[in-house]
């Protein structure tokens, strides 16, 4: 495998979407307990290479194993809170109303009530969550880097908790507790071979619900204290989208756009922010501009939330805005977020539209086509 990578490369956010034949479900099991079925496994592993070989094809320079191991639960991005909930200790397992739910209204209700709430009854322990296991199947089918995608993170989770019983009894604790959790599964990522690793947690965005200024140093140190440190030589990503499924903008979350909090964030510890440009017709590219020297972004030029296959050259044209703001050799191009909500046959022809228009953009900046 070349790890050494183009200008511009291209990936792409977490999920893709399942192939149809691919029905399996873990429903809550440790994946290598649903591996005793062996047709479990088998039918997991050609998943696996199939989305993986799909995003090869297309001509992505860093790929995901696609969260084949996300079931198909709600809100078009499947088990994306509850993979976590059900594998660390401390939760139960039944999904509750959202502890914002009642001050919740108009559009953003909806989305609460997919993705439900959790309780909390007992110390928060690390489980059977197998990120390194999970990347190894992935590596091992694929030509080209896999990046580990982890999320949703310890800031999010800890927003959907409900505090019943145990030591943790606040959001705070909560998310300091998860992100050791998260840490141990990093670590072993790393020890795998993994080099690409990208935390998404929409955690971010949460000053802009609870108005209160200290909620960015909490995020800041929550985020740290995941990343921190990490050994060297590994890509340490952080995506916080714009909303995602069923087309939702999240609006109440997300109200001022990126520039209204990442600058909060210019002294995270992480190597690339990954956002999402595409959905708002690049309005936000602007705040790259002041990007701190140490860090890159991975630019969403590919919109998710509608079935419109980008043309190359349209792709292309978003990727020059993100250009005329940022060096070329800070820049890695991706889809705004996961494609999971997507019909297959949309998500491999926008996948082949992200790699033409890098192409296009890369040939006018190197002289070669």
């Amino acid at each position: 495998m070349n790890d050494a990578l183009p200008l511009l490369p291209t990936t792409m956010v977490g999920a893709y979407p399942r192939p149809s034949w691919f029905t399996y479900q873990l429903d809550g099991r440790d994946v290598l307990e649903a591996f005793k079925s062996l047709h479990h496994e088998e039918a997991f592993r050609d998943a696996v290479r199939t989305v993986v070989g799909e995003q090869q094809e297309a001509g992505l320079d860093v790929c995901t194993d696609g969260q084949m191991w996300f079931d198909d639960y709600a809100m078009g991005i499947g088990a994306f809170f509850w993979y976590w909930f059900e594998r660390v200790g401390g939760f139960g397992h039944e999904k509750l109303e959202h502890p914002a739910r009642s001050r919740t209204e108009g559009k953003d209700a909806f989305t609460l009530d997919e993705s439900g709430g959790v309780a909390v009854r007992g110390p928060i322990e690390r489980g059977p969550v197998r990120l390194a296991e999970l990347y190894g199947i992935a590596a091992g089918v694929a030509q080209r880097p896999i990046k580990a995608c982890v999320g949703a993170g310890p800031l999010q989770l800890s927003t959907m908790a409900h505090f019943e019983s145990g030591p943790v009894k606040n959001r705070f604790d909560l998310s300091a507790a998860l992100a050791d959790v998260f840490r141990a599964e990093l670590e072993d990522l790393v020890a795998a071979g993994c080099r690409h690793v990208q935390l998404e947690d929409l955690g971010a965005w949460v000053p802009n619900v609870t108005r209160a200024d200290r909620d960015f140093q909490w995020v800041t140190s929550t985020v740290d204290r995941l990343f921190a440190g990490l050994d060297g030589g590994v890509e340490r990503c952080w995506h916080f989208c714009l909303g995602n499924a069923w087309g939702s903008r999240a609006e109440g979350l997300t109200r001022g756009g990126y520039g209204n909090v990442l600058p909060r964030y210019f002294d995270v510890d992480v190597d690339a922010f990954v956002l999402d440009f595409a959905c708002r017709d690049m309005a936000d590219v602007g705040v790259l501009a002041d990007l701190p020297a140490d860090k890159g972004v991975h630019a969403g030029v590919i919109d998710v939330r509608n079935l419109e296959v980008e043309q190359p050259d349209q792709v292309a044209e978003r990727i020059r805005s993100v250009l005329a703001v940022i060096d070329a050799e800070r820049v890695t191009l991706t889809t705004d977020c996961g494609m999971k909500q997507l019909p297959r046959t949309v998500a491999r022809a926008k996948l082949r539209s992200l790699a033409a228009g890098a192409a296009i953009v890369r040939g006018e900046l190197t002289g070669e086509r």
